[in-house]
């Protein structure tokens, strides 16, 4: 059941306002279906930034199960959860008020974000190369203890996630003019991460107490599930803020900075904020799919012309997510904590 937001400056969206994708016919391999969704993601991210989709080949079960794991490890007690506290990697527990959208360009941060986070990357061995190298972001994840069936569940949701964003490669390939094949280097393997979130009810008595404060996400494509209680507001190009439905059985998609840069800012990376008015828990779960971290990132082709140089100059993922994450997490950069 979706939970109506009644909020000041934000409208409820409709389908034209946040459109839907249907993957269901180029997954099946439908002759001209792979062009036709390329066309309207391109129209998608070149005006709004955000769309849903259906028909995109995740069992729901994978879906439900990560869903009630993560509700299982937000519930245990905070002594427990803080056992694994967030690391250099940015992976395990981060708290209520632990984040903060200070140098977000959308919005002056006042207050952290009310939100509770357990964050895991790829599951990797300690016999991995990338482990004993001690490489930045690819590190061991850590997991709570005596939570039986916790990281197979979310491990499982991980792997479907991470299947569909390679399903996606070739349709943004596509959009921007490109061989359908065109990001298999770059993604080759995905760097990926999961952030399994936990909002409580909003003190009413606290007006700028978002859950999440007006920010743009740092990454590529952002899949994003929503447990039946809504708080998502997207900002649409002419300043009007819009409250995203939940719609059960679909992702709920955009696009992020590295898109936006790697694109020469042809595709968008739009605003949004969650505040969690309706009372209740809401609990959500977004997979950010980004290119592998060593990868040099630069105008691709197509986005540039003579009137049109190139704006940013190339750069390996890697050292771009470090650059966000020092400045908007706690764990990594005190100087972010609020005064």
């Amino acid at each position: 059941m979706s939970h109506a937001i009644a909020t000041p400056g934000a409208i409820d969206a409709d389908e034209d306002m946040i459109p839907g994708l249907d993957l269901g016919p180029y997954l099946a391999g439908e002759k001209g279906a792979l062009e036709k969704l390329a066309a309207d993601m391109r129209h998608v991210c070149e005006n709004i930034g955000f769309f849903y989709i259906k028909n995109h080949g995740v069992d729901q079960r994978v879906v439900d199960r990560a869903f009630a794991a993560s509700r299982r490890f937000h519930e245990l007690p905070l002594e427990r959860k803080k056992e694994i506290p967030l690391d250099m990697n940015n992976v395990g527990y981060m708290p209520v008020n632990a984040s903060m959208q200070r140098h977000s360009k959308v919005e002056t941060a006042r207050k952290p974000n009310y939100n509770a986070s357990f964050f895991c990357k790829r599951d990797r061995t300690p016999d991995d190369p990338d482990v004993i190298a001690g490489k930045p972001f690819r590190g061991l994840n850590q997991w709570p203890r005596d939570l039986p069936g916790f990281r197979e569940d979310v491990v499982a949701y991980t792997v479907e996630a991470e299947k569909l964003g390679m399903k996606l490669l070739p349709v943004v390939a596509r959009a921007l003019g490109l061989p359908g094949d065109h990001f298999v280097p770059f993604f080759n393997p995905a760097q990926f991460s999961l952030r399994m979130l936990h909002y409580p009810p909003r003190d009413e008595a606290e007006p700028e107490q978002f859950g999440t404060g007006a920010h743009t996400d740092g990454g590529f494509l952002t899949l994003l599930v929503q447990n039946g209680v809504g708080g998502l507001q997207i900002r649409r190009t002419d300043g009007v803020w819009l409250n995203a439905p939940v719609l059960p059985g679909r992702f709920l998609v955009n696009s992020g900075d590295i898109m936006r840069r790697w694109t020469n800012d042809r595709f968008l990376s739009t605003p949004h904020r969650v505040l969690n008015t309706s009372g209740v828990e809401r609990y959500s779960m977004a997979f950010f799919f980004d290119p592998h971290l060593d990868r040099v990132l630069e105008c691709l082709p197509g986005c540039s012309g003579p009137d049109n140089p190139p704006r940013y100059a190339p750069t390996t993922y890697g050292d771009y997510l470090t650059e966000f994450l020092n400045a908007n997490y706690f764990n990594r950069n005190k100087a972010a904590a609020p005064s």
